[in-house]
């Protein structure tokens, strides 16, 4: 699994125009699911995810957790995040996770972030045709992949 975590100061999806998902300060997070994926990465993200001190403390130091700042989280699932890019100029997707394996993890992970770490996650509709529109503060992205956790 992959996510891209972006820290925000804003962040909302939209589908047909409708808002889905709107926070404020906290993270714009994309998440892919490759083939092999299992519970066990999508734990070990949303642990990371949960823990990471990107947000700023008093003196303006990445020092707090997102808790720490009563932050949110805006999560869209983003299969081009597993692009294979080396042939061509068409990127092939071959790497990404089937909807049928995907989806479930991606609202698994999702859950995690909810129930085990005490965090307001909205979300976009997976497989819809998203426009997501934020402001990256700092800016601060970083990106986590759970083969590089282990």
């Amino acid at each position: 699994m992959r996510v891209i975590l972006q820290r925000c100061s804003r962040a909302e999806v939209r589908i047909d125009g409708q808002v889905v998902g709107r926070i404020g300060q906290g993270f714009m997070l994309l998440v892919g699911v490759t083939d092999g994926d299992t519970q066990a990465e999508a734990d070990l993200l949303a642990k990371k995810v949960s823990q990471m001190r990107v947000m700023e403390d008093g003196e303006g130091k990445m020092n707090l957790a997102l808790k720490d700042v009563g932050g949110a989280i805006l999560s869209i699932s983003q299969f081009t995040l597993y692009a294979d890019c080396k042939k061509g100029n068409r990127p092939s997707f071959i790497r990404a996770a089937r909807p049928e394996v995907a989806e479930p993890l991606y609202d698994y992970f999702n859950n995690v972030l909810r129930t085990q770490y005490g965090l307001q996650v909205e979300t976009g509709r997976f497989g819809a045709d998203m426009k997501v529109d934020f402001i990256n503060d700092g800016p601060v992205t970083i990106i986590l992949d759970s083969n590089e956790l282990r």
